[in-house]
């Protein structure tokens, strides 16, 4: 834990007692603070009680008496409106903020030049976090990681001189850190998302632009227009990151086919053959996670050896087991088109695993890439819509559950002439209908393949 000491003896109210909600109430407890806390679901303020930690209706609080409103970041600031608890807090001229905004007032108070690594983007953060925080280990240091890929920034260790915090940081997230200022601030890409709590992709943009403009050294990736932008408004304490042929930026790197390169050409990593590294959008992961060790004072020798042993994340491409020839894939993460594309580039011979409660659009975005798929297998309430998309371009079968799924894929798998055929759970779909989630969806895939003769 990191007591929140920056708070002694204030009284802060707190908005929100999920996972993060609870860890930043015992931080804040922990540091001297007088706490008083609230959510709008009664089982989370009962949660709390259970705790120990003062709780009271805020709309009844006088907050005139408070320091600070410490909001979960999955409270809606702006839009679609702002929460009653931030017009109370805006009323009263209270400042709002969220628990990476309390790290970082106490990590300035108690060790300004401690290594601190935020990332954001629209996609890739979580496992370029995980990366990032794989290499730093793998050569020894110290690494607390944290944030929106699951531990609460203040469960953590306090920050301290050679201790690492590498932590991944949603736009949610940046909106409640007004004074954010990593040593490292990196970020991946900028495209439409959450546009119901931001408003424009204008404000969007802006909101992810603010991880780095307090950073000592920006890592950008180039590939789309806001970035690129946001690069050249930062060039000169920005290392680019560029995915593609063609030179590397003179003041950044380059990765094609897996090799990332420097701004001279020289060859700094090979992940062709680090398998929870396939793809264009992970020799992205890749190529960040080699330019924020190299910022830190990582060996090439030591960058190179945790970019090989790297065991990916859970749902993400992860290759959860082979029978023979055939590699089993699990993409349950992928609920929508577009994370589907990252996939059906990273193989071919595909048997594909798709379906679910349908996002807007559909599978029509993917058509580019059926010619990847030796066959299909429908599963959930999009088989009928799927199915139509698919017709006449790539062979299918109606399934229904992912078990009679894995079983026929497997069998096809088997049965093909393909030097690598891979069963792909890639669902382009929210798993609703029939899971509870994408991670017991995912986790059913893994027994399934593992109960295969």
């Amino acid at each position: 834990m990191t007591p929140v000491t920056t708070f002694a003896d204030r009284r802060v109210a707190l908005f929100g007692l999920g996972g993060s909600g609870l860890a930043t109430a015992r931080a804040l407890i922990a540091g001297g603070a007088s706490v008083v806390a609230w959510d709008d679901g009664e089982e989370s303020v009962a949660r709390a009680r259970g705790e120990g930690i003062p709780t009271a209706d805020l709309r009844g609080e006088d907050w005139s008496g408070f320091e600070a409103l410490v909001l979960a970041p999955g409270v809606p600031l702006t839009h679609p409106e702002p929460h009653w608890s931030v017009r109370l807090a805006r009323e009263a001229g209270v400042e709002i903020v969220g628990d990476i905004e309390l790290f970082c007032r106490e990590r300035r108070a108690r060790a300004p030049g401690a290594p601190f690594v935020a990332i954001t983007g629209t996609n890739g953060k979580s496992t370029t976090t995980a990366l990032i925080a794989h290499v730093l280990g793998r050569a020894g240091r110290d690494v607390q990681m944290g944030g929106n890929i699951g531990t609460a920034i203040l469960s953590l260790a306090p920050p301290a001189a050679g201790r690492v915090h590498v932590i991944e940081m949603s736009s949610f997230q940046i909106d409640l850190t007004p004074s954010l200022d990593p040593g490292v601030g990196v970020l991946m890409n900028v495209t439409p998302d959450h546009l119901d709590r931001h408003g424009t992709m204008e404000q969007y943009a802006a909101i992810k632009e603010r991880l780095i403009c307090g950073a000592d050294l920006a890592v950008v990736g180039i590939d789309d227009a806001p970035s690129r932008a946001i690069a050249d408004r930062r060039a000169e304490k920005t290392v680019r990151v560029h995915v593609g042929a063609g030179p590397a930026p003179a003041d950044g790197l380059c990765v094609s086919e897996g090799i990332v390169r420097d701004g001279a050409g020289a060859e700094l990593a090979d992940v062709t053959g680090v398998g929870s590294l396939r793809g264009a959008h992970n020799w992205q992961n890749a190529a960040v996670a080699v330019a924020v060790a190299q910022a830190l004072g990582l060996r090439p020798e030591e960058i190179r050896a945790g970019l090989a042993s790297f065991p990916g994340l859970p749902h993400r491409m992860e290759e959860v087991g082979r029978r023979g020839r055939v590699l089993f894939v699990n993409d349950s993460k992928a609920t929508n088109a577009d994370s589907t594309e990252k996939a059906l580039t990273a193989f071919r011979d595909i048997h594909w695993i798709l379906g679910g409660k349908a996002k807007d659009g559909g599978i029509f975005p993917l058509v580019p890439y059926f010619e990847r798929v030796a066959h299909a297998y429908l599963i959930g309430a999009a088989s009928d819509a799927f199915a139509a998309t698919l017709e006449g371009a790539v062979p299918y079968t109606r399934c229904g559950t992912l078990d009679v799924a894995v079983e026929k894929a497997a069998e096809n798998a088997a049965a093909s002439g393909a030097p690598e055929p891979v069963v792909l759970l890639s669902p382009a779909c929210a798993s609703y209908d029939q899971f509870r989630n994408f991670e017991v969806r995912g986790d059913r895939f893994r027994e399934r393949v593992k109960a295969l003769p």
